[in-house]
Protein backbone atom coordinates (compact mmCIF):
# COMPACT_ATOMS: atom_id res chain seq x y z
CA UNK A 1 0.00 0.00 0.00
CA UNK A 2 1.19 3.50 -0.86
CA UNK A 3 1.99 5.16 2.47
CA UNK A 4 3.39 8.40 1.03
CA UNK A 5 1.04 11.18 -0.02
CA UNK A 6 1.34 13.13 -3.23
CA UNK A 7 3.43 10.71 -5.28
CA UNK A 8 2.58 9.01 -8.54
CA UNK A 9 1.86 5.33 -9.08
CA UNK A 10 5.07 5.15 -11.16
CA UNK A 11 7.14 6.52 -8.31
CA UNK A 12 5.60 4.17 -5.78
CA UNK A 13 6.22 1.16 -8.03
CA UNK A 14 9.84 2.25 -8.47
CA UNK A 15 10.21 2.74 -4.73
CA UNK A 16 8.93 -0.78 -4.02
CA UNK A 17 11.23 -2.36 -6.62
CA UNK A 18 14.25 -0.41 -5.41
CA UNK A 19 13.54 -1.33 -1.78
CA UNK A 20 13.30 -4.96 -2.90
CA UNK A 21 16.66 -4.59 -4.66
CA UNK A 22 18.31 -3.46 -1.42
CA UNK A 23 16.92 -6.48 0.40
CA UNK A 24 18.24 -8.77 -2.33
CA UNK A 25 21.67 -7.14 -2.06
CA UNK A 26 21.52 -7.94 1.66
CA UNK A 27 20.37 -11.51 0.95
CA UNK A 28 23.38 -12.04 -1.32
CA UNK A 29 25.73 -10.39 1.21
CA UNK A 30 26.60 -7.34 -0.86
CA UNK A 31 26.27 -4.77 1.92
CA UNK A 32 28.82 -2.63 3.76
CA UNK A 33 27.11 -1.64 7.01
CA UNK A 34 25.29 1.57 6.02
CA UNK A 35 27.62 2.41 3.11
CA UNK A 36 27.31 1.64 -0.62
CA UNK A 37 24.19 2.58 -2.50
CA UNK A 38 21.78 2.01 -5.35
CA UNK A 39 19.54 4.39 -7.25
CA UNK A 40 16.69 4.31 -9.76
CA UNK A 41 15.12 6.90 -12.02
CA UNK A 42 11.37 7.46 -11.88
CA UNK A 43 9.49 6.98 -15.18
CA UNK A 44 7.98 10.25 -16.34
CA UNK A 45 10.05 12.40 -13.97
CA UNK A 46 13.24 13.49 -15.76
CA UNK A 47 16.08 14.94 -13.75
CA UNK A 48 15.44 13.08 -10.49
CA UNK A 49 16.18 9.66 -9.01
CA UNK A 50 15.67 7.70 -5.80
CA UNK A 51 18.52 6.62 -3.54
CA UNK A 52 18.75 4.97 -0.12
CA UNK A 53 18.43 7.02 3.02
CA UNK A 54 21.79 7.01 4.77
CA UNK A 55 21.88 4.81 7.85
CA UNK A 56 19.11 2.35 6.94
CA UNK A 57 20.44 -1.23 6.72
CA UNK A 58 19.77 -2.81 3.34
CA UNK A 59 17.89 -5.73 4.87
CA UNK A 60 15.46 -3.26 6.51
CA UNK A 61 14.95 -0.93 3.53
CA UNK A 62 11.40 0.22 2.83
CA UNK A 63 9.92 2.15 -0.07
CA UNK A 64 9.35 5.16 2.19
CA UNK A 65 13.03 5.17 3.23
CA UNK A 66 14.17 6.19 -0.25
CA UNK A 67 15.15 9.80 -0.89
CA UNK A 68 14.34 11.73 -4.06
CA UNK A 69 17.40 13.53 -5.43
CA UNK A 70 17.94 15.88 -8.35
CA UNK A 71 20.74 15.61 -10.87
CA UNK A 72 22.42 18.44 -8.95
CA UNK A 73 22.95 15.93 -6.11
CA UNK A 74 20.56 17.69 -3.72
CA UNK A 75 17.45 16.30 -2.06
CA UNK A 76 14.19 17.33 -3.70
CA UNK A 77 11.65 19.14 -1.56
CA UNK A 78 13.94 19.81 1.39
CA UNK A 79 15.31 23.24 0.46
CA UNK A 80 18.54 21.66 -0.69
CA UNK A 81 19.37 19.89 2.56
CA UNK A 82 21.11 16.55 2.22
CA UNK A 83 21.34 15.04 5.70
CA UNK A 84 19.25 12.06 4.63
CA UNK A 85 21.74 10.64 2.15
CA UNK A 86 25.36 9.74 1.58
CA UNK A 87 26.69 12.85 -0.17
CA UNK A 88 29.45 11.11 -2.14
CA UNK A 89 26.96 8.42 -3.13
CA UNK A 90 24.43 10.96 -4.37
CA UNK A 91 27.13 12.66 -6.45
CA UNK A 92 28.22 9.36 -8.01
CA UNK A 93 24.68 8.47 -8.98
CA UNK A 94 23.64 11.94 -10.12
CA UNK A 95 26.71 12.10 -12.38
CA UNK A 96 26.01 8.74 -13.98
CA UNK A 97 22.27 9.26 -14.42
CA UNK A 98 22.90 12.65 -15.99
CA UNK A 99 25.57 11.36 -18.38
CA UNK A 100 23.94 8.01 -19.11
CA UNK A 101 20.14 8.33 -19.40
CA UNK A 102 20.05 4.72 -20.61
CA UNK A 103 21.07 3.58 -17.10
CA UNK A 104 17.79 3.82 -15.19
CA UNK A 105 19.28 1.96 -12.22
CA UNK A 106 22.82 2.22 -10.84
CA UNK A 107 24.34 0.01 -8.12
CA UNK A 108 27.62 0.61 -6.27
CA UNK A 109 29.00 -2.00 -3.85
CA UNK A 110 32.05 -2.42 -1.61
CA UNK A 111 32.27 -6.20 -1.36
CA UNK A 112 35.47 -7.98 -0.36
CA UNK A 113 35.66 -9.87 -3.66
CA UNK A 114 34.89 -6.80 -5.75
CA UNK A 115 37.51 -4.68 -4.02
CA UNK A 116 40.07 -7.50 -4.17
CA UNK A 117 39.71 -7.94 -7.92
CA UNK A 118 39.64 -4.16 -8.48
CA UNK A 119 43.05 -3.99 -6.77
CA UNK A 120 44.59 -6.66 -9.01
CA UNK A 121 46.59 -5.24 -11.90
CA UNK A 122 45.08 -7.89 -14.18
CA UNK A 123 41.55 -6.93 -13.19
CA UNK A 124 38.97 -9.54 -14.14
CA UNK A 125 40.14 -11.82 -16.98
CA UNK A 126 37.61 -14.16 -18.63
CA UNK A 127 38.42 -17.25 -16.57
CA UNK A 128 34.79 -18.08 -15.79
CA UNK A 129 31.54 -18.03 -17.71
CA UNK A 130 30.31 -15.36 -15.30
CA UNK A 131 33.27 -13.13 -16.19
CA UNK A 132 32.61 -13.64 -19.91
CA UNK A 133 29.36 -11.72 -19.51
CA UNK A 134 31.61 -8.65 -19.26
CA UNK A 135 34.19 -9.71 -21.87
CA UNK A 136 35.98 -6.66 -23.28
CA UNK A 137 33.23 -4.44 -21.82
CA UNK A 138 34.34 -4.06 -18.20
CA UNK A 139 35.93 -0.68 -17.55
CA UNK A 140 38.33 0.43 -14.81
CA UNK A 141 38.66 3.71 -12.93
CA UNK A 142 41.77 4.71 -10.96
CA UNK A 143 41.12 5.41 -7.29
CA UNK A 144 40.60 9.10 -6.60
CA UNK A 145 39.52 9.05 -2.95
CA UNK A 146 35.84 9.89 -2.44
CA UNK A 147 34.17 10.91 -5.69
CA UNK A 148 33.13 14.29 -4.32
CA UNK A 149 34.53 16.84 -6.75
CA UNK A 150 33.39 17.85 -10.23
CA UNK A 151 36.73 16.79 -11.71
CA UNK A 152 36.63 13.35 -10.11
CA UNK A 153 33.00 12.87 -11.17
CA UNK A 154 33.91 13.70 -14.77
CA UNK A 155 36.93 11.39 -14.64
CA UNK A 156 34.67 8.59 -13.46
CA UNK A 157 32.18 9.23 -16.28
CA UNK A 158 35.03 9.26 -18.79
CA UNK A 159 36.28 5.92 -17.46
CA UNK A 160 32.80 4.39 -17.67
CA UNK A 161 32.26 5.50 -21.25
CA UNK A 162 29.45 3.50 -22.87
CA UNK A 163 29.91 0.46 -20.63
CA UNK A 164 27.40 -0.74 -18.06
CA UNK A 165 29.97 -2.16 -15.62
CA UNK A 166 33.14 -0.82 -14.04
CA UNK A 167 35.60 -1.67 -11.31
CA UNK A 168 36.68 1.31 -9.23
CA UNK A 169 40.30 0.48 -8.42
CA UNK A 170 40.82 -0.26 -4.68
CA UNK A 171 37.19 0.73 -4.09
CA UNK A 172 34.46 -1.52 -5.50
CA UNK A 173 31.97 -2.14 -8.29
CA UNK A 174 29.56 0.01 -10.28
CA UNK A 175 26.95 -1.42 -12.62
CA UNK A 176 23.89 -0.01 -14.34
CA UNK A 177 20.90 -1.24 -16.25
CA UNK A 178 17.89 -0.18 -18.27
CA UNK A 179 15.74 -1.52 -15.45
CA UNK A 180 16.24 -2.37 -11.79
CA UNK A 181 16.07 -6.03 -12.77
CA UNK A 182 18.84 -5.68 -15.35
CA UNK A 183 21.10 -3.86 -12.89
CA UNK A 184 20.45 -6.60 -10.32
CA UNK A 185 21.38 -9.28 -12.85
CA UNK A 186 24.63 -7.47 -13.66
CA UNK A 187 25.71 -6.92 -10.05
CA UNK A 188 24.92 -10.54 -9.21
CA UNK A 189 26.95 -11.85 -12.16
CA UNK A 190 29.88 -9.46 -11.67
CA UNK A 191 30.06 -10.12 -7.94
CA UNK A 192 29.98 -13.87 -8.56
CA UNK A 193 32.68 -13.50 -11.24
CA UNK A 194 34.88 -11.65 -8.74
CA UNK A 195 34.29 -14.29 -6.06
CA UNK A 196 35.27 -17.02 -8.52
CA UNK A 197 38.39 -15.14 -9.59
CA UNK A 198 39.54 -14.69 -6.00
CA UNK A 199 39.15 -18.43 -5.42
CA UNK A 200 41.00 -19.29 -8.65
CA UNK A 201 43.94 -17.10 -7.68
CA UNK A 202 43.98 -18.52 -4.16
CA UNK A 203 44.73 -21.99 -5.59
CA UNK A 204 48.14 -20.80 -6.87
CA UNK A 205 47.88 -23.21 -9.81
CA UNK A 206 48.11 -22.82 -13.57
CA UNK A 207 44.81 -21.84 -15.13
CA UNK A 208 43.03 -22.76 -18.35
CA UNK A 209 42.38 -19.64 -20.42
CA UNK A 210 39.34 -19.93 -22.71
CA UNK A 211 39.67 -19.24 -26.42
CA UNK A 212 38.93 -15.54 -27.20
CA UNK A 213 36.43 -16.56 -29.89
CA UNK A 214 34.46 -18.55 -27.34
CA UNK A 215 34.65 -15.69 -24.85
CA UNK A 216 33.13 -13.35 -27.44
CA UNK A 217 30.46 -15.90 -28.34
CA UNK A 218 29.55 -16.27 -24.67
CA UNK A 219 29.40 -12.49 -24.25
CA UNK A 220 27.08 -12.22 -27.26
CA UNK A 221 24.80 -14.86 -25.75
CA UNK A 222 24.63 -12.98 -22.44
CA UNK A 223 23.95 -9.74 -24.34
CA UNK A 224 20.70 -11.24 -25.61
CA UNK A 225 19.40 -12.12 -22.15
CA UNK A 226 17.49 -8.85 -21.77
CA UNK A 227 15.60 -9.10 -25.06
CA UNK A 228 14.90 -12.81 -24.51
CA UNK A 229 13.34 -12.18 -21.11
CA UNK A 230 16.00 -14.04 -19.13
CA UNK A 231 16.96 -10.96 -17.13
CA UNK A 232 13.33 -10.42 -16.15
CA UNK A 233 13.00 -14.08 -15.15
CA UNK A 234 16.05 -13.69 -12.91
CA UNK A 235 14.57 -10.53 -11.36
CA UNK A 236 11.24 -12.21 -10.72
CA UNK A 237 13.10 -15.16 -9.21
CA UNK A 238 14.85 -12.77 -6.85
CA UNK A 239 11.56 -11.15 -5.88
CA UNK A 240 10.15 -14.59 -5.16
CA UNK A 241 12.96 -15.19 -2.65
CA UNK A 242 11.84 -12.18 -0.62
CA UNK A 243 8.12 -12.37 -1.42
CA UNK A 244 7.29 -12.93 2.25
CA UNK A 245 8.82 -9.51 3.00
CA UNK A 246 6.75 -7.49 0.50
CA UNK A 247 4.32 -6.22 3.12
CA UNK A 248 7.35 -4.77 4.92
CA UNK A 249 9.50 -3.34 2.12
CA UNK A 250 6.60 -1.93 0.09
CA UNK A 251 5.50 0.60 2.70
Amino acid sequence: MNTLEGISAQEWSTRCDLAALFRLLAYYRMTDLVDSHASACIPGEPGVFLINRYGVPFEKMQASDLVKVGFDGLCVGTNGTSEAMNIAGALIHSSIHNARPDMACVIHTHTAAGITVSALEEGLPPLSQHAMKFYEQLKYHTYGSFIDTKLEQQNMINSLGDSNAMLLRNHGIIVGGRTIGEAFHSIYMLERACQIHVQIRSMNKDVVTPDPHMCKKTYDTFAGDYDHGIVELAWQGGLHIISSQKDYYCR
